[in-house]
Protein backbone atom coordinates (compact mmCIF):
# COMPACT_ATOMS: atom_id res chain seq x y z
CA UNK A 1 0.00 0.00 0.00
CA UNK A 2 1.16 3.39 -0.78
CA UNK A 3 2.50 5.77 2.03
CA UNK A 4 -0.09 8.48 1.03
CA UNK A 5 -3.26 9.02 -1.10
CA UNK A 6 -3.69 10.84 -4.04
CA UNK A 7 -5.64 13.93 -3.47
CA UNK A 8 -8.24 15.04 -5.08
CA UNK A 9 -7.43 18.46 -6.86
CA UNK A 10 -10.17 20.09 -5.07
CA UNK A 11 -9.21 18.82 -1.55
CA UNK A 12 -7.49 21.37 0.29
CA UNK A 13 -3.74 20.86 0.55
CA UNK A 14 -3.57 19.39 -2.80
CA UNK A 15 -0.19 20.41 -4.78
CA UNK A 16 -2.73 20.56 -7.98
CA UNK A 17 -0.67 18.01 -9.58
CA UNK A 18 -2.00 18.59 -13.66
CA UNK A 19 -2.04 15.04 -14.53
CA UNK A 20 -4.40 14.56 -11.52
CA UNK A 21 -6.70 16.87 -12.73
CA UNK A 22 -6.99 15.35 -16.06
CA UNK A 23 -7.72 11.97 -14.33
CA UNK A 24 -10.31 13.84 -12.12
CA UNK A 25 -12.16 15.47 -15.32
CA UNK A 26 -12.25 11.90 -17.20
CA UNK A 27 -13.91 10.63 -13.87
CA UNK A 28 -16.55 13.15 -13.06
CA UNK A 29 -17.23 13.43 -17.05
CA UNK A 30 -17.88 9.48 -16.80
CA UNK A 31 -20.29 10.65 -13.57
CA UNK A 32 -17.78 8.49 -11.35
CA UNK A 33 -19.15 5.27 -13.17
CA UNK A 34 -17.54 1.65 -12.48
CA UNK A 35 -17.75 0.74 -16.25
CA UNK A 36 -15.95 3.51 -17.73
CA UNK A 37 -12.50 1.89 -15.53
CA UNK A 38 -10.76 0.76 -18.85
CA UNK A 39 -11.16 4.60 -20.08
CA UNK A 40 -10.15 6.11 -16.89
CA UNK A 41 -7.19 3.78 -16.53
CA UNK A 42 -6.26 4.65 -20.19
CA UNK A 43 -6.38 7.86 -19.35
CA UNK A 44 -4.68 7.89 -16.08
CA UNK A 45 -1.36 6.09 -17.89
CA UNK A 46 -1.61 8.45 -20.81
CA UNK A 47 -1.79 10.92 -17.50
CA UNK A 48 1.32 9.45 -15.69
CA UNK A 49 3.51 7.27 -18.30
CA UNK A 50 2.12 4.36 -16.27
CA UNK A 51 -0.67 2.98 -13.40
CA UNK A 52 1.84 3.53 -10.41
CA UNK A 53 0.44 1.69 -7.12
CA UNK A 54 -1.30 5.12 -5.94
CA UNK A 55 -3.03 6.02 -9.10
CA UNK A 56 -4.57 2.62 -9.07
CA UNK A 57 -5.44 3.34 -5.31
CA UNK A 58 -6.58 6.47 -6.11
CA UNK A 59 -8.95 5.28 -9.08
CA UNK A 60 -10.07 2.54 -6.77
CA UNK A 61 -11.56 4.94 -4.26
CA UNK A 62 -12.87 7.47 -6.66
CA UNK A 63 -15.34 4.89 -8.48
CA UNK A 64 -15.86 2.61 -4.89
CA UNK A 65 -13.93 -0.31 -6.16
CA UNK A 66 -12.36 -2.93 -4.74
CA UNK A 67 -8.45 -2.02 -5.33
CA UNK A 68 -8.29 -5.99 -6.40
CA UNK A 69 -10.90 -5.24 -9.07
CA UNK A 70 -8.92 -2.33 -10.37
CA UNK A 71 -5.60 -4.11 -10.25
CA UNK A 72 -6.91 -7.24 -11.85
CA UNK A 73 -8.37 -5.28 -14.88
CA UNK A 74 -4.78 -3.11 -15.01
CA UNK A 75 -2.95 -6.25 -14.90
CA UNK A 76 -4.68 -8.37 -17.29
CA UNK A 77 -4.86 -5.82 -20.70
CA UNK A 78 -1.41 -5.48 -22.21
CA UNK A 79 -1.55 -1.92 -22.89
CA UNK A 80 -1.38 -1.23 -19.11
CA UNK A 81 1.93 -0.88 -17.79
CA UNK A 82 2.22 -1.16 -14.05
CA UNK A 83 6.40 0.20 -14.51
CA UNK A 84 7.86 3.38 -16.32
CA UNK A 85 8.75 2.55 -19.75
CA UNK A 86 12.19 3.50 -21.31
CA UNK A 87 12.57 6.28 -23.54
CA UNK A 88 11.92 3.46 -26.27
CA UNK A 89 9.82 0.99 -26.81
CA UNK A 90 10.35 -2.25 -29.24
CA UNK A 91 7.42 -4.63 -29.25
CA UNK A 92 7.80 -7.81 -31.20
CA UNK A 93 4.94 -9.61 -32.41
CA UNK A 94 4.12 -13.27 -31.07
CA UNK A 95 1.76 -13.76 -33.00
CA UNK A 96 0.99 -16.97 -35.10
CA UNK A 97 2.41 -16.24 -38.36
CA UNK A 98 5.15 -13.87 -36.79
CA UNK A 99 6.20 -16.73 -34.27
CA UNK A 100 6.12 -19.11 -37.28
CA UNK A 101 8.26 -17.14 -39.27
CA UNK A 102 10.52 -16.96 -36.25
CA UNK A 103 9.47 -14.09 -33.34
CA UNK A 104 10.97 -15.78 -30.85
CA UNK A 105 14.55 -16.03 -32.30
CA UNK A 106 14.30 -12.19 -31.97
CA UNK A 107 13.33 -12.68 -28.70
CA UNK A 108 16.59 -14.76 -27.98
CA UNK A 109 18.89 -12.57 -29.47
CA UNK A 110 18.14 -9.51 -27.45
CA UNK A 111 18.22 -11.83 -24.21
CA UNK A 112 21.39 -13.08 -25.56
CA UNK A 113 23.27 -10.13 -26.32
CA UNK A 114 21.62 -6.62 -24.51
CA UNK A 115 20.16 -9.11 -21.05
CA UNK A 116 17.16 -7.51 -22.53
CA UNK A 117 14.16 -9.83 -21.76
CA UNK A 118 10.47 -9.39 -22.78
CA UNK A 119 8.23 -6.75 -20.51
CA UNK A 120 11.51 -5.29 -18.86
CA UNK A 121 13.23 -1.69 -19.34
CA UNK A 122 16.92 -1.30 -19.04
CA UNK A 123 18.80 -0.06 -16.19
CA UNK A 124 19.44 3.34 -17.73
CA UNK A 125 15.91 3.39 -19.03
CA UNK A 126 16.47 3.99 -22.22
CA UNK A 127 14.46 0.78 -23.74
CA UNK A 128 11.80 -1.36 -22.77
CA UNK A 129 10.94 -4.56 -24.56
CA UNK A 130 7.38 -5.89 -24.55
CA UNK A 131 5.58 -8.10 -27.06
CA UNK A 132 1.99 -8.38 -28.46
CA UNK A 133 -0.48 -11.35 -29.42
CA UNK A 134 -0.83 -9.73 -32.22
CA UNK A 135 -0.17 -6.49 -34.02
CA UNK A 136 -2.42 -6.88 -36.77
CA UNK A 137 0.51 -7.36 -39.54
CA UNK A 138 0.50 -10.64 -40.50
CA UNK A 139 1.98 -10.28 -44.18
CA UNK A 140 5.03 -8.80 -42.83
CA UNK A 141 5.90 -11.65 -40.17
CA UNK A 142 7.89 -11.30 -38.62
CA UNK A 143 7.00 -7.96 -37.39
CA UNK A 144 7.98 -5.38 -34.56
CA UNK A 145 7.08 -1.70 -33.65
CA UNK A 146 10.09 0.73 -33.10
CA UNK A 147 8.40 3.54 -30.94
CA UNK A 148 4.92 3.14 -32.52
CA UNK A 149 6.52 2.68 -36.74
CA UNK A 150 5.49 -0.71 -37.49
CA UNK A 151 8.47 -2.81 -39.12
CA UNK A 152 7.53 -5.84 -41.33
CA UNK A 153 10.45 -9.12 -42.33
CA UNK A 154 12.45 -8.43 -39.66
CA UNK A 155 16.02 -10.44 -38.82
CA UNK A 156 17.29 -11.19 -35.22
CA UNK A 157 20.34 -8.92 -36.70
CA UNK A 158 17.65 -6.01 -37.17
CA UNK A 159 16.27 -5.56 -34.49
CA UNK A 160 19.28 -6.08 -31.94
CA UNK A 161 20.65 -3.54 -34.56
CA UNK A 162 17.75 -1.05 -33.65
CA UNK A 163 17.85 -1.89 -30.20
CA UNK A 164 21.80 -1.14 -29.90
CA UNK A 165 21.45 2.34 -31.39
CA UNK A 166 19.24 3.59 -28.76
CA UNK A 167 21.73 2.13 -26.10
CA UNK A 168 24.20 3.96 -27.46
CA UNK A 169 22.25 7.00 -27.96
CA UNK A 170 22.62 6.81 -32.16
CA UNK A 171 19.21 7.60 -32.29
CA UNK A 172 17.60 8.12 -36.20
Amino acid sequence: MPKTMLKPPSEKGNTGDKRLKVLDITIKRNQHRQDALIEILHKAQSSFGYLEEEVLVYIAHQLKLPLSQVFGVATFYHLFSLKPSGAHNCVVCLGTACYVKGSAELLDKLAQEVNLHEGETTPDGKVSLMTARCIGACGLAPAAVYDGKVCGKQTAEGVLTQVKEWLEGNEE
